[in-house]
């Protein structure tokens, strides 16, 4: 069969390896974005042996590109079949396009397989999760630019010790993996310099989470629209900034973690897989933990905004407030989710249930709100009207009074 492609996927990412002309073809056909897989790298992973450098070669030869993989990718390339391989968390599939036939098929077996090479398999499989997190590496670094924080400037703010060597750990990660772009490799020296990274990393991570917490813990318990409102209002401004360095944190993590995986390849090649399974594993608890926090924290926000709505005719000021608090919250919540990739399951639909449920509270709160201001002003009218009617009696009948008194005393003056 003409056109031969290979397709190779790790969960998280779909590798099209084949002549380029095919590659581009396929993607095209299956509407698919993809970025180059580094067929270079590929080369230097797989050792001296006479085999895996012609593997190497073979592969340099054609193209290789990588598509990450979202619920709507994933389901167009479930119709060629990808079945689980020997090397672990991957799965494979070939696929053929005959000179007559439009659409691409499954085909059972093709020269030069990857399932013929685990060496190559394997050496893909790992450039593929660095991929998966360079991808998330740079739309955290879009995330960050799009809302303007200036992590460093929120870590400079801190009087803890541990936040201000999160600066130059910053530096000294960015360093290491310009090193790595330009040497291909992580040598003993660069990884030196950043091995004891994580540990700092991680601090900072864990004070950032506790700032998330104690805005929590502020809300929970407080059912005073006044203390409602100024702690929704202190969590919408400082949040972000937390938020931000999380993502930040995470950035990093991930970072160390394709300086690792490079440091395996030279260092512990025969531990790749196992390796690289464990930092999946690793960085998905990373993922959960976070979760929990920021998930917390909106569950707070929600029990506010709900207190707040259902107290809006009395506090018609600072109920539709401390919803527009938590509206914002949430939606920057939502957004930290999908830049970290938290996207499937429970936590994202609730958190996109979430935003539109505040918004359609903060929009009800608003228009009670008004209706209560303006019932409000008119009975403050009709108050004054009464005063004023009741004041104009009043000064009548002392008028009259007054009058009478008056009168009767010129009256006793003629008797007199």
């Amino acid at each position: 069969m003409d056109n031969e492609i290979q397709l190779v996927s790790d969960g998280d990412g779909l590798a099209v390896v084949g002549n380029t002309t095919d590659v581009e073809r396929f993607l095209a056909s299956e509407g698919l974005l993809s970025k180059d897989l580094q067929p270079k790298r590929l080369k230097s992973a797989f050792g001296t042996g006479a085999a895996f450098a012609q593997a190497g070669s073979d592969t340099a030869a054609n193209s290789a590109l990588w598509v990450k993989l979202t619920k709507e990718s994933a389901q167009r390339v479930k119709k060629f079949g990808l079945t689980e391989t020997k090397t672990p968390g991957i799965s494979h599939a070939m696929a053929g396009k005959p000179g007559s036939i439009k659409s691409w098929l499954q085909i059972e077996k093709g020269a030069g397989s990857f399932l013929t090479n685990p060496a190559l398999l394997s050496g893909a499989a790992g450039i593929m999760a660095q991929l998966a997190m360079q991808q998330t590496m740079d739309e955290i670094t879009d995330y960050l630019a799009r809302i303007d924080e200036k992590v460093d400037e929120v870590l400079r703010a801190q009087k803890d010790a541990v936040l201000a060597r999160m600066i130059g750990v910053d530096l000294i990660i960015e360093e290491a993996m310009t090193i790595r772009e330009q040497v291909g490799r992580v040598s003993e020296v660069t990884w030196s310099k950043v091995q004891a990274a994580p540990t700092t990393i991680a601090d900072t991570q864990a004070y950032a989470l506790r700032q998330l917490d104690a805005f929590a813990e502020k809300m929970e318990g407080k059912t005073k629209i006044g203390d409602l409102a100024t702690t929704a209002k202190e969590a919408e401004s400082k949040a972000q900034d937390w938020l931000a360095v999380l993502a930040r944190c995470f950035q990093l993590q991930d970072a160390i973690a394709v300086l690792e995986l490079d440091r395996v390849l030279d260092a512990a090649p025969d531990e790749r897989d196992q390796h690289r399974l464990g930092l999946r594993v690793a960085r998905q608890r990373r993922l959960d933990l976070i979760s929990r926090s920021t998930e917390r924290l909106l569950a707070r926000m929600t029990a506010a905004a709900d207190t707040a709505n259902a107290k809006v005719l009395l506090n018609p000021t600072k109920s539709p407030a401390v919803v527009q608090s938590a509206n914002h919250v949430a939606t920057g919540v939502h957004d930290f989710h999908g830049r970290l990739g938290i996207e499937s399951g429970h936590q994202s639909s609730e958190a996109r249930r979430w935003v539109d449920a505040a918004a359609e509270a903060r929009d009800k709160a608003l228009e009670t709100g008004a209706k209560g201001v303006d019932a409000a002003i008119s009975l403050g009218n009709e108050t004054l009207d009464r005063a004023s009617s009741v004041t104009g009696k009043l000064s009548s009948g002392i008028a009259e009074r007054a009058r009478r008194l008056l009168a009767d005393e010129e009256e006793r003056d003629e008797e007199g």
